[in-house]
């Protein structure tokens, strides 16, 4: 019988900055010279932010097609590629199979993409009660469903969308 994903939302771990870093120079080790730049996105970037414990890492890069041919050193590095995985232009890549540990996107430098994650992370950051508000949702969500990824995720997007849309008008990065 296969194990399925249980979704768990934990206390702020003052390590995951550090679990960040770390990856990020095996990434840097991996990609070199097709990175542009490497941020530390989602809840887990965001200081006492309550989080599944997954590290996600958005990288910006020169050209998206060129990250494929480094397929198989992510996967020797323990990732699982799983390409655009429903997001056109992105690569994605994941470790640890139900107990999942980092998250990696992959998108070509100035995308809407990666200036809808960076607005929605630094938004957060810089307004501590819609932090917690969005902290108490995700926790709530992972009790109503634990072992419901969709669901789970489709209970955030109404949030997630109005605080992008919020972050942009009040003078983030531009979409």
């Amino acid at each position: 019988m296969e194990q399925r994903r249980k979704i768990e939302v934990v206390a702020y771990n003052s390590r995951w900055p550090e679990y960040y870093m770390s990856e990020r120079d095996v990434l840097r080790a991996i990609l070199g010279e097709e990175i542009i730049a490497i941020h530390h996105i989602g809840s887990t970037s965001i200081p006492g932010m309550m989080a599944k414990p997954i590290i996600d890492i958005l990288i910006e890069v020169r050209a998206i097609e060129a990250i494929d041919d480094y397929n198989s050193q992510m996967q020797w590095a323990g990732y699982v590629v799983k390409g655009e995985y429903g997001i056109p232009g992105r690569r994605f890549f994941y470790k640890g199979q139900n107990a999942r540990t980092h998250h990696v996107h992959a998108f070509n430098a100035g995308t809407h993409d990666i200036k809808r994650h960076l607005n929605f992370r630094d938004y957060l950051i810089n307004h501590p009660a819609m932090a917690s508000e969005y902290a108490e949702l995700k926790k709530g969500l992972a009790v109503k469903f634990r072992f419901d990824i969709d669901g789970y995720c489709d209970g955030k997007n109404d949030f997630i969308k109005n605080i992008e849309s919020i972050a942009c008008q009040a003078g983030g990065q531009k979409s």
